[in-house]
């Protein structure tokens, strides 16, 4: 079977994203294609392809797929080991085989799949291509939507860790905040005040822009809130100031009555359940609607008009792209597992904004 080499965009996509790679740049050697960090902005870096023509010590000459050579070091080179989509082929099928029980079944399933991987006929999730047969320690599953925080520290902190530990295995992490309480709502237990909901996103924001999934790229993360949130205006505008959350999308979930008081120009409270219930710490998960069924007290913050939060959000979209909307209610409404497994959150691939 021919192999055939991708050029252009193609050929840095797969080299970047999908391809196996050697960790230990130490190992670069004349003659390896590697990727080449051109612009090292911690931001916004940019990678070339090339292959290495020299190399002394740490320092080596890449010359690039358009003929230019550029000085480097191996620190700076991602060293690829696949080259092309056949050899990415070969080690997805029998990763995907090696389940089978005896070795003779394993090669009879392993060429079934490397036909079906063949020119492209079957394409597989980014996660599984960049992972199955490459590290046990990389996630094959691109999605994830992890619990809303506990509303205290060590539960912003255990959410804070599980989204780090997914992310550095290659997967994009959802997370609803409206489990943490309102901006300068009370913390008894310090003798304190809370900064709010929106600024525990940022954390979650600035933690996933140093996260480097496999040194390919940064880490995905969705952050929303419900409509009936307190901080839920200060979510709306955020990206509207520069530097605030610079790494997340965001989406604000809407009810269906949220819509209603829209299209009526009603008004709309803005709640949050009582931070002094005896039992919040144990009950309290961010489903508001299960926390007054049990009869629990719920505090009214502020009344808005829904026409202006909804004019809200369509302004801030226009001047910075987002936020965008689910319509939450009407997702569990037409959702199969709705009487088992609410929805509470998407992960980035999940949202249409």
């Amino acid at each position: 079977m021919q192999e055939r080499r991708l050029e252009g965009l193609s050929e840095k996509i797969f080299l970047d994203r999908y391809a196996w790679k050697n960790a230990d740049t130490g190992e670069t050697k004349a003659g390896d294609v590697v990727l080449v960090l051109t612009k090292d902005d911690p931001k916004f870096p940019s990678k070339d392809v090339g292959e290495v023509v020299k190399r002394e010590g740490k320092n080596v000459t890449v010359k690039l797929r358009s003929g230019e050579l550029v000085e480097s070091t191996i620190e700076k080179l991602t060293l690829t080991i696949e080259k092309t989509p056949e050899e990415m082929w070969a080690r997805l099928a029998n990763a995907m085989a090696s389940v089978e029980e005896t070795p003779e079944k394993q090669e009879v399933w392993a060429e079934k799949f490397r036909w079906l991987l063949d020119d492209w006929k079957l394409v597989p999730g980014g996660r599984i291509a960049a992972g199955a047969g490459a590290s046990e320690e990389l996630t094959l599953f691109n999605c994830y939507v992890i619990p809303s925080p506990h509303d205290s520290r060590g539960g912003i902190m255990q959410t804070l860790a599980e989204m780090t530990e997914i992310m550095a295995r290659g997967g994009g992490v959802g997370i609803n905040l409206s489990s943490l309480r309102p901006r300068r709502s009370i913390v008894k237990g310090v003798n304190g005040t809370s900064s709010g909901a929106v600024s525990w996103g940022g954390l979650f924001s600035y933690t996933t822009g140093l996260i480097e999934q496999g040194g390919s790229r940064r880490g995905a993360l969705m952050l929303m809130i419900n409509d009936w949130h307190p901080d839920v205006e200060d979510f709306i505008t955020v990206k509207q100031t520069m530097g605030q959350v610079t790494n997340a999308n965001l989406s604000v979930c809407v009810s269906n009555a949220f819509m209603k008081a829209v299209k009526e120009d009603a008004d709309w409270e803005l709640v949050f359940p009582d931070s002094q219930d005896p039992e919040y710490d144990i009950l309290w998960d961010g489903d508001l609607d299960k926390w007054k069924q049990r009869g629990k007290k719920v505090v009214h913050y502020r009344t808005v008009r829904a026409r202006d939060v909804w004019n809200t959000i369509i302004e801030s979209a226009w001047k910075s792209a987002e936020p965008g909307v689910v319509f939450m209610e009407y997702y569990n409404q037409m959702s199969n597992s709705w009487y088992f497994n609410p929805i509470i959150c998407t992960n980035p691939c999940g949202k249409v904004a």
